[in-house]
């Protein structure tokens, strides 16, 4: 069994479609992290029974955020750590001192469209086709090595309203399978270790 951890700062819709992927497996999701007040995945962590934590960016130095983050993620045994709309760039110090993978989900076809606006710049640049990427992250932003990519092609004719539904149908879909399959490789990886 290989335990994960997800961080998350928005309203949560990869968080609870990731929750119950692994909800229905050998694994176990101990722990949800936000970094904002009333962010809508808390109430989706209450009604899925998931812990949940706040944690601060705005009162302390990046590395002492950092630190207290590694050690609650470390205190739940995490395997594996999975961003799901989390804002925050995770620094060097971060990935350093945890043992484990983080994955990242981005909806674009990197390396095109990195950042925060990747919906709206891939919608903007008149790619026929868009999608999202899974990929581990690493020092950059949005650099790291890609896991997974999944794309469709549009017409043209779709709103961003339209474009949003359909990159977000590819996150729900593709995430959970993904995150699983990562599982399942770290549960065999922390096997071997012990």
């Amino acid at each position: 069994m290989a335990r994960a951890v997800i961080l998350a700062s928005g309203s949560g819709s990869n968080f609870q479609a990731l929750a119950e992927a692994i909800e229905g497996t050998k694994h176990s999701l101990t722990a949800l992290i936000c970094d904002r007040k009333g962010a809508g995945c808390f109430e989706r962590a209450e009604k899925l029974n998931i812990s949940a934590r706040y944690i601060n960016y705005a009162e302390k130095k990046r590395e002492a955020v950092e630190q207290e983050l590694l050690d609650i993620v470390n205190s739940t045994g995490c395997d594996i750590i999975f961003l799901a709309g989390f804002m925050r760039l995770i620094t060097p110090f971060f990935l350093d001192n945890f043992a484990g993978p983080v994955i990242n989900i981005h909806p674009s076809l990197l390396p095109k469209y990195p950042g925060t606006h990747g919906i709206e710049e891939s919608y903007g640049s008149g790619d026929l086709e868009l999608g999202i990427t899974i990929h581990k992250v690493d020092y950059g932003m949005d650099t790291g090595p890609v896991i997974c990519q999944r794309s469709f092609i549009r017409s043209g004719r779709e709103s961003l309203e339209e474009i949003e539904v359909k990159i977000h149908e590819l996150e729900h879909l593709w995430y959970p399978k993904t995150a699983i399959e990562l599982l399942d490789k770290s549960e065999i990886n922390s096997e071997v270790k012990q």
